[in-house]
Formats: structure tokens, C-alpha cells, sequence
């Protein structure tokens, strides 16, 4: 019942959703063009403010607990498990204060209206996954960027969404990399809830009535632990609050 319901609302939630695409695409341009960085960001926080509100036309809700608990002026790593493209509008909203910026897949990059020019010119770095080096590489880049400018990086370690919510085992080689070239930053780990639900017929009809839950958990200062260390309190804290 709830996909045969879903098809109509489903419709003009597109039509929004591809508009606020369209119509942020210039906006972005003339922002970063004219105006530069802080006025580009402004774009991209009030696009997916936008975005955020086009999911509300299918009832879905949003809840970040424990947000005042994230360290100010420092350099910040998200890590979370991912369970669709609601996590990151979400994040990107809702956690504007901290300029995240992205590790995702080069073909992002192009062909997407608003979100490849945000991906190619607002902080984040794309990468190439067949090609370890170049994903290092580029990692390490975002890693400097974020230790010079107190902002931060959120980093997606299963490598793919997750279309049951279920957890992948996390990989260590980009956290890694970002750990070492931010040693004053601090991990903040993240545990996503309900948001596959969004997709959980495919791309169309979406999923409806969701609740996304964001968990933040106590943030983990890069210095105190060996990586090793940091990298099984990291992924314990993101997995063992998930709800499948």
C-alpha cells in the first residue's frame, strides 16, 4: 500500500527536488565567482536546506542527538556508516557550522546539476576507487585542508551504501589517511538510522513517513589512541547504535 501511495507523492517530490537542483546550479557559480568561499558555502547550506525540505513532502523527519557535544574550533572527522544520499543533504544542513566537506566517487564530479560543482569546487575531493594511489592522494589533500582550517571531513568507511541498513565492515586506509595529516583534529563518530528507508523501493517510488535519526557520539581526540585503537572505538561506536 504505502509504494501504491507512494508513486503520485513521489512525483512532485521530484519536480522539487530536480528544481532546487536547477535553480542552485547559477546560484553556486555567481557565489563563488563573485563573491567567493563564504558566500559559495551559504549557497550550498541553503540548497540543502531545500533539499531537506523537499523530503518533507514525503513525511520524512529528522533528529541529530547530541549535536552540542562536537568540539568547536578544531578540525573535525565525521565517520558514519551510509545508508543513502539523505545522509550527506542532512549532515550538510544540519551540521553547517562545521563546513563538511566530502570524500566520494570522481564520477559525482560531473553531470550532476549543483552537487558535481559543489563536490568539484566547495572543499571536498573525489576519488578514484580503482585507483588506491590517486584515493590516497587526494585524501591526504582534504586531511591538510581541514588541519589548516579548522573545518571538517566526513568519510563514509563501509565504501557503499548500505540498502538494509545492516553494516558493512569499515575499511581503514582512508581515516587513516586522515588522521595522519590532522593529528590536532578530533573523530566525531556518527550512527545513521532509517535512512535507506528513503530508497528502499530503488530510486522511485521513495519510501515513506521516515524517521532519520543522527546519533553523535563522544568525540575521540586523534592524539590520544594509537590508530589501531582509534579505528575499533570508531567503528564500535557507529555500529552498535544502529538499528536494522
Amino acid at each position: 500500500m504505502e509504494k501504491f501511495i507512494s508513486y503520485p507523492i513521489s512525483i512532485i517530490y521530484y519536480l522539487f527536488f530536480i528544481a532546487c537542483l536547477l535553480i542552485f546550479h547559477p546560484i553556486q557559480w555567481i557565489c563563488l565567482n563573485i563573491f567567493g568561499y563564504q558566500a559559495h558555502k551559504k549557497s550550498v547550506d541553503y540548497l540543502n536546506f531545500c533539499l531537506v525540505k523537499c523530503t518533507n513532502l514525503l513525511g520524512t523527519t529528522y533528529k541529530f542527538e547530541n549535536k552540542d557535544s562536537i568540539p568547536k574550533n578544531v578540525p573535525i572527522i565525521f565517520v558514519a556508516n551510509h545508508q543513502s544520499l539523505y545522509d550527506i543533504v542532512a549532515i550538510i544542513w544540519f551540521l553547517r557550522r562545521f563546513h563538511a566537506k566530502f570524500v566520494s566517487k570522481k564520477e559525482l564530479g560531473k553531470g550532476v546539476p549543483s552537487v558535481s560543482f559543489n563536490l568539484r569546487h566547495g572543499g571536498s575531493v573525489l576519488i578514484d576507487r580503482k585507483d588506491p594511489k590517486q584515493a590516497i592522494s587526494m585524501i591526504g589533500q582534504l586531511s591538510k585542508y581541514i588541519e589548516k582550517n579548522k573545518r571538517s571531513a566526513v568519510i563514509f568507511p563501509e565504501g557503499t551504501r548500505s540498502k538494509t541498513g545492516e553494516p558493512k565492515k569499515f575499511a581503514e586506509s582512508g581515516l587513516k589517511m586522515l588522521c595522519k595529516y590532522a593529528p590536532s583534529a578530533y573523530i566525531v563518530p556518527i550512527t545513521i538510522n532509517n535512512s535507506w528507508k528513503m530508497v528502499k523501493f530503488g530510486s522511485f517510488p521513495m519510501g515513506l513517513g521516515n524517521k532519520l535519526q543522527f546519533i553523535i557520539h563522544e568525540a575521540i581526540a586523534v592524539k590520544d589512541f594509537p590508530f589501531e585503537e582509534l579505528m575499533i572505538k570508531t567503528e564500535n561506536a557507529v555500529t552498535q547504535s544502529i538499528k536494522v
